[in-house]
């Protein structure tokens, strides 16, 4: 009966050395592929921001739109052409200066544009006043430019919705801002 199963087991040829370590070198890079990029994706993630810590920004606005649908397209209301003269830039200066400016709205909501349009009249004014009371030389720049668009923005959105005369808790809190940026889609001074 020895000899029966020495027979045997020289008839089942035995696999290779070769392709034992082959085949173990193959399973050992596969896992450490597979544990690697796992350790990578892990050290790599981005931890969300806790609420409270120290040295971090203040907590932004939370967006309007929830993660899961699309942002809506922003709402653009234009506002008809103001033309107005500008203050000279010396005392001596006869010749007048004017301004010939198209203001555009930037409003999250549609609903909030037609709000605006409610008070279109008094918004108006604001504006006439703020190009009326600048001097050509102000509005040069770009800085001028920009100073005056968050000019109008500001006063726009106090106009809109201006701050509440009673204060909760002894803290004043800003009034939502329906007017997001204003745009200038023509610019002249002659």
């Amino acid at each position: 009966m020895a000899e029966a199963k020495k027979a045997d087991a020289a008839e089942a040829p035995a696999p290779p050395p070769k392709k034992k370590k082959l085949l173990l070198f193959i399973i050992i890079g596969v896992l450490v592929l597979v544990l690697g990029g796992g350790a990578a994706v892990f050290l790599l993630k981005k931890k969300p921001a806790e609420e409270g810590e120290e040295g971090d920004e203040p907590p932004k606005k939370e967006a309007k739109h929830k993660k899961g649908e699309p942002a809506k397209p922003p709402t653009y209301l234009k506002l008809d052409t103001f033309t107005t003269n500008l203050m000279p830039e010396t005392p001596e200066q006869t010749a007048a200066q004017y301004i010939q400016v198209i203001v555009e709205l930037k409003v999250g909501d549609p609903h909030e544009a037609e709000t605006i349009k409610q008070y279109m009249p008094e918004i108006r004014d604001r504006v006439l006043r703020l190009l009326s009371g600048r001097k050509p030389s102000q509005l040069g720049p770009v800085e001028g430019k920009d100073a005056l668009a968050q000019e109008i923005r500001d006063s726009v959105n106090l106009i809109v919705n201006p701050p509440p005369k009673k204060a909760k808790g002894g803290k004043v809190e800003a009034p939502e801002e329906p007017v997001l940026s204003v745009h200038f889609s023509s610019f002249i001074i002659q």
